[in-house]
């Protein structure tokens, strides 16, 4: 047994030994309790992880439950707030806030390429989100957040092949409510919001909830030449409206209607220089002012580098219905329909050189620059139960039509700045293979190298614009489902469940150069002969050496050149071979997944339990211009992605219930994992044969025999390491540690509430997210390592006791941690590496009332 083996062998000894002692401890805990005692909440806390309300000690499922005031006392609005919460969670943002994605135990996706779906599924109000970035605008009032670790398809549906966040908001209720918040802070922080809540009649009530925040840019621009004015990034500006209505005809019938809509017009976002390639001279020489890239690598600093705009505006918006029906059949069995329409887009912008050049770009135009969902789903629950068996069987159906607008402009600096760099990699090379001939090469006015080879003037060989497609991809999917748990005795439970999948989608892809792509159709018409004119510009004397010995050059160089320069000539937004291209792609899946429980009440205070799941996300097709050399694909398709997962687990109540410790130990072999990976030219999904993730999940809450004083804590240990296959352009991958996944996550928080006088309160919360170190980066490049950080969060407040008002100060990041959310290889400059940044330091007040 190697060292590695033995560790493993150690720790997971070591996790059973802890789960056993923990175990025996609420037992004897027990024994001590009297009937008299009064009850908590902690051992009793709801949650819907199995589609019905259950007790969360009761459900053989990881689940991290944060619960309103846990959200109230942390700041949570949005999914990326909340993984300070939830170890082995991260939430990352790349180009814009449409490009958001959550992974759990580090899987996830990434990148820019909207035919990939998410590994985790994001559920509000019952009803599944198309994508992570919904996720980012602000959540409004909830009732509770769960986030529910490993597979959960046979429940959840489509794209949780790594877990759920489920967030239910608050509904309407029978009593007048108001409520209002105000909110300042750094960085120009203002953001209001209120709530509504009344009764229409004694069977029908609403709630209507809006809010609207805005904040400077938290990043610093430097726009070179223009001409972008906004010298800072990163900043919010964005309202959001939702209203429900509840209407309950009988006792034994309810409907609640949703609708909402949010908007964000915003500028984001900006990566900083991590480190300064070769080519980083050519940009500044570029650049107005000769400092188009950061001259010292400095992350504190936060200064960014882009000529060109970053604006974006997002659109959210969707109405639901919640039918809930307890009918006279089966032992008064509940039929629920949930039935759903949404509808989002994104218009983005994008500085696609990361630099104060003006090399390439896209602007935010629609025509050019659309990412849009409209997704209709319907499902059918019937939920029943008897002595000994709680059941459950459903249908659930899908329909997407999501369209994309793709463009790339080009700048007046980009063909300089390409021929540049070119003729720096192959005029020194050229030059010493001819060196031993007595020859030498001029190196001199390197930007006029491309047009020597196109043969057409300086300046017209990229203008304008270089590529514009469209796709529309329809998405088809419809599945029957059954969950259900036997009760063999009254301490011994079985869950089987079982989803039958089919899934069928299609894409028309158009694609077209509208300049043209002038330099590269003027090479490819003779590439030999193009390149070859070139070199012989460029050997000083060529022209007086005998014809034969030039043509004996030129046969020993051009086979070699040619290629490697007609490949930068027409990169996938310049090349004439996509000009014209249609094609038209379907696939149809259809899978079975599932999963298997077992669970034991040793006591009323100790469960354990064994569970093995079948999970399952559907395969694609890639939303991007794909070539091989400079031959454009037609079969962008990328299979289904797999996940067989085991878990052994314990749930525990200690101390009449004040303490709940739970924890499992998980291992997840995955099947053609679905990796977005950014080549330097476009996001290309590839299936990655076997990735690995096994570890233990534990978590604590803890309301302490002190008044007012509540803890809670987790902690996430994950191996997750892709297996030992060789995967084309990806060298660093086989047998190492997954990107984006730490092996050790953990977090803490503390809320202490107190009374001041008789009728005042005061509020405490202070929290912390640990992270071990891991790769920012789907290559595994060194140059993208975050080192391990910590973020500390606290807030504390004061107020009445009724809750009439209450006005706390705030601070998150407190440390002002600089870390890196995604490292990237900085487009079309080899060896230069950028990264986007996760928030710094932010503090401010907020009022709240109630009435």
């Amino acid at each position: 047994m190697d060292s590695r083996q033995l560790q493993r062998s150690l720790l997971s000894h070591a996790v059973v030994v802890a789960l056993a002692a923990t175990a025996a401890t609420p037992v004897l805990a027990q024994s001590t309790t009297t009937e008299s005692e009064t009850p908590t909440t902690l051992s009793a806390i709801t949650v819907t992880a199995q589609k019905r309300e259950e007790a969360l000690q009761d459900v053989p499922i990881v689940i991290n439950v944060l619960p309103e005031q846990l959200l109230q006392d942390t700041g949570v609005r949005d999914i990326k707030d909340m993984q300070v919460l939830v170890p082995g969670l991260t939430v990352t943002s790349t180009q814009s806030a449409a490009q958001t994605t959550a992974r759990i135990r580090g899987i996830g996706t990434v990148g820019d390429n909207p035919g990939l779906e998410s590994s985790v599924g994001i559920v509000i109000d019952g009803v599944y989100r198309a994508r992570n970035s919904v996720g980012f605008g602000d959540l409004g009032e909830m009732e509770r957040i769960e986030v529910l670790k490993g597979p959960q398809g046979t429940v959840f549906g489509k794209n949780t092949s790594a877990g759920v966040i489920n967030v239910i908001t608050r509904r309407p209720s029978y009593t007048q409510a108001l409520e209002g918040e105000v909110t300042v802070g750094n960085y120009g922080m203002l953001g209001v919001s209120a709530s509504y809540n009344d009764a229409l009649s004694d069977n029908a009530a609403f709630r209507i909830f809006a809010t609207k925040r805005k904040r400077d840019g938290v990043d610093n621009v430097d726009t070179g030449g223009g001409p972008r004015q906004e010298t800072e990034d990163g900043d919010q500006n964005y309202h959001s409206l939702r209203g429900q209505l509840l209407i309950e005809p009988t006792s034994n019938l309810n409907i609640n209607f949703i609708a909402d809509y949010t908007s964000r017009e915003e500028n984001c976002c900006v990566s900083m220089t991590t480190f300064r390639g070769p080519t980083a001279p050519i940009i500044d020489a570029l650049t107005p002012g000769g400092e188009g890239i950061i001259p010292v690598v400095d992350l504190d600093r936060r200064l960014a580098y882009a000529n060109r705009t970053t604006e974006q505006d997002l659109k959210d918006k969707g109405v639901s219905a919640e039918v809930n029906w307890t009918t006279p059949w089966a032992n008064d069995a509940v039929l629920t329909s949930i039935t759903a329409f949404r509808d989002w887009e994104a218009i983005t912008s994008i500085d696609f050189d990361y630099s104060g050049a003006d090399i390439l770009y896209r602007p935010p135009n629609p025509d050019g620059s659309l990412v849009k969902f409209e997704n209709f789903s319907q499902e059918f629950r019937l939920t029943g139960a008897s002595d000994r068996l709680d059941w459950m069987v459903g249908f659930f159906y899908s329909d997407e039509d999501l369209g994309r607008n793709d463009s790339y402009f080009f700048g007046p600096a980009y063909e300089p700045y390409l021929s540049t760099a070119v003729a720096s990699q192959v005029l020194p090379a050229l030059a010493a293979q001819l060196a031993p001939l007595g020859l030498t090469v001029n190196t001199a006015n390197p930007a006029t190298f491309l047009s020597q080879v196109s043969g057409r003037p300086f300046g017209t060989n990229f203008t304008g614009q270089g590529a514009l497609d469209r796709y529309e991809q329809n998405a088809k999917s419809a599945a029957l489902f059954t969950n259900n748990t036997f009760r063999v005795t009254d301490a011994l439970d079985i869950t089987l469940g079982l989803r039958y999948t089919r899934e069928k989608k299609t894409l028309q892809s158009d694609f077209a150069n509208p300049n043209g792509a002038q330099g590269c159709a003027a090479t490819l018409a003779n590439p030999a002969a193009r390149v070859g004119g070139a070199l012989a510009q460029r050997i000083n004397g060529f022209a007086s050496l005998p014809p034969a010995l030039q043509q004996q050059l030129l046969a020993g160089l051009v086979p070699a050149i040619a290629p490697q320069v007609a490949g930068f000539m027409c990169l996938p937004w310049a090349n004439i071979a996509h000009n014209g291209r249609s094609t038209f792609q379907e696939r149809t899946e259809k899978e079975w997944s599932g999963t298997l429980k077992v669970a034991y009440d040793w006591s009323d205070d100790v469960m354990t339990y064994v569970s093995a799941s079948r999970g399952y996300k559907a395969g694609g097709f890639n939303l991007d211009r794909v070539q091989v050399g400079i031959t454009p694909v037609d079969d962008t398709a990328f299979d289904g992605e797999f996940v067989d997962s085991y878990e052994l687990g314990l749930k525990t109540s200690w101390a009449g219930g004040n303490l709940v410790f739970n924890g499992a130990l998980f291992h997840q072999t995955y099947e053609d994992f679905q990796l977005n990976s950014f080549l330097g030219t476009a996001f290309v999904v590839r299936s990655i044969p076997k990735v690995t993730s096994q570890g233990i999940d534990a978590e604590v809450l803890w309301q302490t025999r002190m008044p007012g004083l509540m803890l809670q804590g987790g902690l996430t240990y994950a191996e997750t390491e892709y297996g030992n296959d060789i995967v084309p352009d990806l060298p660093l991958l086989p047998g190492n540690q997954m990107s984006f996944a730490p092996k050790w996550s953990g977090n803490a928080s503390a809320t202490y509430s107190w009374d001041i006088g008789a009728a005042l309160q005061g509020r405490f919360n202070i929290g912390a997210k640990y992270m071990s170190e891991y790769n920012t980066g789907s290559d595994l490049k060194p140059e993208k390592m975050q080192d391990a950080y910590t973020v500390l969060n606290a807030r504390v407040g004061f107020g009445r006791q009724d809750q009439r008002w209450m006005l706390e100060f705030w601070g998150q990041n407190l440390t002002d941690e600089t870390y890196k959310q995604v490292g990237i290889d900085a487009p079309i400059q080899t060896g230069s590496f950028n990264a986007f940044l996760g928030a710094p330091r932010t503090y401010g007040m907020t009022l709240r009332m109630r009435y």
